[in-house]
């Protein structure tokens, strides 16, 4: 007997905004990757006080009219796939776009916070990403307690992957004059 094979859907931008507007699913945090729906699970208090840290560090030197911080909203990167980082630079529009997500021309940084996605953000998020053409992606290990920065982004991956430690300081690359010591990122 031969197994048959699953039947899968998947979606687009347009059709997702559509299941999110049923509201029925009100509890759960949504991001579409690849055209799939995948269930973000629950935000962990580390988790939790590792992004607000890094909304404090980050907003502390950010001129507005350089970028726009943005903490866990929608980029809107393919037809099919619109994730939700955790932490998003943003060129500055005065619209804070109001009438569309935000997309891969307008992002200068993207931060993801993993502890159990580490794996699948790096091997899923990061690849997508890249082809999408985001400039920098900066992956912060909770566990490690170490952040990879990806830059260089091609259709085949990040050129450019750099792991910083405990003792190093990192800038993005648009905005050298913001820096981040992983020293205040996970105060001992």
């Amino acid at each position: 007997m031969t197994a048959t094979p699953l039947l899968r859907k998947t979606f687009t931008v347009q059709e997702f905004r559509q299941i999110l507007e049923l509201d029925f699913l009100q509890d759960t945090r949504l991001e579409l990757l690849n055209g799939e729906i995948i269930d973000m699970g629950k935000i962990g208090p580390r988790h939790a006080a590792i992004v607000r840290r890094l909304t404090r560090l980050l907003s502390q030197q950010l001129d507005p009219t350089q970028a726009t911080l943005d903490v866990q909203n929608p980029i809107e990167i393919s037809p099919n796939s619109q994730p939700q980082p955790d932490l998003s630079l943003l060129v500055s529009r005065e619209d804070d776009y109001e009438a569309r997500h935000p997309l891969p021309s307008d992002v200068v940084l993207l931060i993801e916070v993993a502890d159990t996605t580490l794996e699948s953000d790096r091997k899923i998020k990061v690849p997508l990403y890249s082809q999408a053409g985001i400039p920098e992606v900066w992956l912060v290990d909770l566990n490690g307690k170490m952040l990879t920065a990806h830059r260089q982004p091609s259709p085949q991956g990040y050129r450019l992957v750099q792991l910083q430690s405990f003792d190093d300081t990192i800038s993005p690359l648009r905005l050298p004059d913001v820096s981040l010591s992983l020293r205040s990122l996970f105060p001992q």
